[in-house]
């Protein structure tokens, strides 16, 4: 099966092809059948193309390795290889529980420029401060919002440590405060230590996984 950049690739050279011979042969624009060809060669071909690549690149962004390839998020990065299982985001990634190859899509795929309209914006900024904007310190990168449960729910609705794990059964009414977004799984004293880039100094890392 041909990738989206192979036919991207493809469909450029085809179409810079075209647009040649139709600037060698004006003659063309007038014979039947010549404006269709110009119409492939100028819009059809490059919109395919187009399409070709910004595929293979919204695949190649999904890569932890992409999103890693920000200065600012190097120390987010390191906080993947924390030796301590109470960093969530360590635990998870270590552990295979996320495709480590896709850890941050994963588990900011709402936040990211693959949730909703909105989230695709953001995404779209973040870029344009990379290159363009004061990029901020580390440790002042919050989220927009509170994080949803049900990022987590994708994954951990109807497992039986989750369903059955005695602290998610505390109240008659905390599993379903939990499913409804009412308790936040990042509540103080639950699973409330994520990244934490501010403590990376004093942390031991785990030397595996690379």
């Amino acid at each position: 099966m041909i990738s989206p950049l192979t036919l991207g690739i493809l469909f450029t050279v085809m179409s810079m092809l075209l647009v040649v011979v139709v600037a060698l042969r004006t003659e063309l624009a007038n014979a039947p059948g010549g404006r269709a060809l110009i119409f492939v060669a100028f819009f059809a071909f490059p919109v395919i193309a187009s399409w070709g690549g910004a595929s293979e690149h919204l695949e190649r962004s999904k890569q932890t390795a992409f999103c890693l390839s920000c200065h600012v998020m190097r120390d987010f990065g390191r906080s993947l290889y924390v030796d301590d299982k109470s960093y969530i985001p360590a635990a998870h990634f270590q552990n295979h529980r996320i495709p480590p190859h896709e850890a941050c899509y994963t588990c900011h795929t709402d936040y990211t420029m693959y949730g909703g309209l909105r989230s695709k914006m953001r995404g779209l900024r973040h870029i344009y401060v990379e290159y363009f904007g004061r990029v901020p310190e580390p440790k002042n990168i919050k989220l927009y919002q509170a994080y949803d449960n049900n990022v987590c729910l994708h994954c951990h609705l109807g497992a039986r440590s989750f369903e059955e794990h005695e602290r998610h059964r505390k109240t008659s009414d905390a599993m379903g405060n939990i499913k409804s977004n009412k308790i936040s799984c990042m509540t103080s004293n639950c699973h409330d230590i994520v990244h934490d880039v501010d403590t990376l100094k004093d942390a031991s890392f785990w030397k595996g996984g690379s």
